[in-house]
This record gives C-alpha cells, structure tokens and sequence, in this order.
C-alpha cells in the first residue's frame, strides 16, 4: 500500500475501481465510487478482498477526475472508499473533487487520524461514515491489526467536530456476540455519539480473506441494549 505523500495525480495507479453511479452508498445523494487499493487491515468477514491485497490499482487519481468531469450535473457526490482511502494523501484530490461541486464522502476504518484530520480543518469531507470493527477487547482478533487506539482517537475527533458523520458495524455471529455489540454501544453512548447506528449483517459472498460462510449461530436482537437510534442493514 502506497503511503507515500509524494505520489502523482498524473502517473500513480492507487486507484483500483470506479463504480460510475450508486444511489445506496452515499445518503441522500446520487454519486460515484472511488475504491483505492490496499488496506492495513485484513478483516476476516470482508469480501473487497481483491482491493484489500492489491498492491496497486488501474486508475490515475488524474484519470478518476476526467471522469468525474464528465459527471457534472449528472452526479452530486463522491465516495472515497477502498480498501483504505486514507492510506494516501487525499488533499489536493479532494479539492480537485470539490472545484467540480461534488459533495465527498469518506468511508473509512479510522486508524490514518492524521489524514482525517487534515481533511478536516481543509473542509473537504461532507459525510463520513467510520467502521467500528469490534470492541476493544477483539479489535486486533476481528482485524488482525493493533490499531485499535488511532481508531478511537479518531472517533473522538468526529465527534468534536461539526461533520455529518455515521458509526456502523458489520456483522458476523461467529465473529461478534450480542454481548460485544452491547459493549461498542455502551462506548459510543459514553463518548456522547448520538447519530444513528448502523449493524451491517455479514454479506456471504464467492470469497472473503478468512473464506467464512454464514453463520450458523442465531444472533438474538432482544439481547441489545441501546438508547440509540439502530438501524439494521
């Protein structure tokens, strides 16, 4: 995965794919899709398991606007999405993005606070929508990474901040007991989150990283405990 801030517009491939219209992805909004290569996680249940292992993509960032170009008055937003959009320097990307007149959407996993934040104070991000894999406690089992601490500081900064901004979970009942979903709500209600939260169930699919099948296990939805507003997906 590229991390380097010097990479070009122009000739770096980190773009993996572009889907060219979604009307699900992004709230409210009709908009394109820009999945960037690689990720520094390896979740068990996640079925972008193409774009989470390439170590490069087919598209020019330069490319991606051409496109988008195109797109003027037919579309109102972009989604940045991967694999780990964060992974790179998104700054003058989005500003490109933002010259058009789109509204931008970030889905991330958290764990580049820096870039976050940057995007940020620049005022280039409209919605997020941040991935809270797991409690504490399995973050690192769910997520084979140790990221769980740049995660949260994140997570605190969206919510000091003024964006629009949703917390989901995805969902794998072999993977994640009602006890642990109770104990990410009880987290996000003593930081003060007050939006909705989202609980994707697992999407079986031909492949996924740790190759898993539905769940055979019943997930009893009696047993959340939650002054949230929950909606499940």
């Amino acid at each position: 995965m590229n991390t380097n801030k010097e990479f070009s517009l122009k000739n770096d491939k980190i773009i993996y794919d572009i889907t060219k219209f979604t009307h699900l992805d992004y709230p409210e909004h009709l908009a394109a899709i820009i999945w960037f290569s690689g990720c520094n996680m390896r979740c068990d249940y996640c079925y972008n398991k193409d774009i989470v292992f390439a170590k490069q993509g087919s598209i020019t960032m330069d490319e991606a606007l051409s496109f988008l170009r195109s797109r003027i008055a037919l579309l109102d937003g972009v989604v940045l999405s991967g694999g780990e959009a964060t992974a790179y320097d998104l700054v003058t990307f989005s500003q490109e993005i933002k010259k058009m007149g789109f509204c931008i959407k970030l889905d991330t996993n958290g764990t580049n606070f820096n870039t976050i934040k940057e995007l940020l104070e620049r005022k280039l991000l409209d919605y997020i929508a941040l991935d809270y894999k797991a409690p504490q406690e399995k973050f690192t089992q769910i997520t084979h990474s140790h990221k769980y601490h740049e995660f949260s500081k994140t997570l605190d900064l969206l919510l000091r901040s003024n964006i629009n901004f949703e917390v989901r979970t995805t969902l794998h009942a072999d993977l994640l007991t009602p006890q642990d979903i109770n104990l990410i709500i009880s987290d996000l209600e003593d930081r003060g989150y007050k939006n909705t939260y989202y609980i994707q169930e697992f999407l079986e699919t031909k492949q996924n990283i740790a190759n898993i099948k539905k769940s055979t296990i019943e997930f009893d939805k009696n047993l959340i405990q939650s002054r949230l507003n929950i909606i499940w997906r």
